[in-house]
């Protein structure tokens, strides 16, 4: 797994992507390219329970888009360049493994709107977090305008995007926008931590917890109970519950498929 513009590695079952383009991680045609290539990677890795998107730069998580490719770039580039950012959201929605994202330095734009698709946001106590398309004329095109009033609610959601001004990692927290705050030097740490637990736990289950909510939270009440009802009903049959009921009556640690 080698990239120009990503550090991805394996530690001990948690898969990193780490943004990595100097000097403060914009995306250019081959990082926007790069990132669902790398998730994909390590969505089918066997070796990988869960994933974390990072950055290598501990001053710049991103900054979004590099501009010096939106200028001039005109609305038949511009299609082709959502479409990715569209096809992206659709793959980290569909994901089987747990999301994590490390969240350090300066966030904004679409490096930032990948994380609102993570299932828990972990930020550096220096993190500072924005959505400043507006300052440019355009909106957030990966899947923000979408995501983020259902994480938020839309009077914050709608206020965070009107005024496009960078939040602390404190402000984020309180507005739901992250969801757990450590000093820098213990980031890295803790996000590892936290992975491997969820490494540790029967992964057919994690898929279908995270499908029965993502997926769930986007349908009706009703259709989402009819998915609850077939996936309980499916992971009944599975040799992980079997494992589970045993090992809990047995009082032992279970040994999960």
């Amino acid at each position: 797994m080698s990239y120009n513009f990503l550090n991805v590695r394996i530690e001990n079952r948690v898969g990193w992507m780490a943004y990595n383009r100097p000097p403060i991680n914009s995306f250019n045609w081959e990082t926007l390219r790069e990132v669902p290539a790398a998730l994909d990677d390590l969505l089918n890795d066997p070796r990988v329970r869960v994933v974390v998107i990072a950055s290598a730069n501990e001053k710049y998580f991103s900054t979004g888009a590099d501009l010096k490719v939106f200028e001039g770039i005109g609305t038949e580039a511009m299609a082709e360049w959502i479409s990715i950012c569209h096809g992206l959201v659709t793959q980290m929605r569909r994901s089987p493994k747990p999301l994590l994202a490390a969240i350090r330095g300066i966030a904004a734009g679409g490096g930032l709107e990948m994380v609102l698709h993570c299932d828990i946001r972990f930020a550096s106590s220096d993190a500072r977090l924005g959505q400043p398309e507006i300052n440019i004329g355009f909106i957030p095109p990966v899947g923000t305008t979408q995501a983020l009033a259902r994480l938020i609610g839309r009077p914050r959601a709608i206020r965070y995007l009107y005024e496009g001004t960078l939040v602390s990692a404190e402000e984020a927290l309180a507005m739901g926008l992250v969801d757990l705050i450590y000093p820098p030097e213990r980031l890295h740490a803790e996000v590892q931590n936290y992975a491997e637990s969820l490494a540790q736990k029967p992964a057919k289950t994690l898929a279908a917890i995270r499908q029965t909510i993502t997926e769930g939270g986007a349908v009706s009440f009703e259709d989402g109970l009819k998915m609850e009802y077939e996936t309980a009903v499916k992971l009944s049959g599975t040799k992980d519950f079997s494992e589970g009921i045993r090992a809990f009556l047995e009082k032992r640690k279970p040994d999960w498929e």
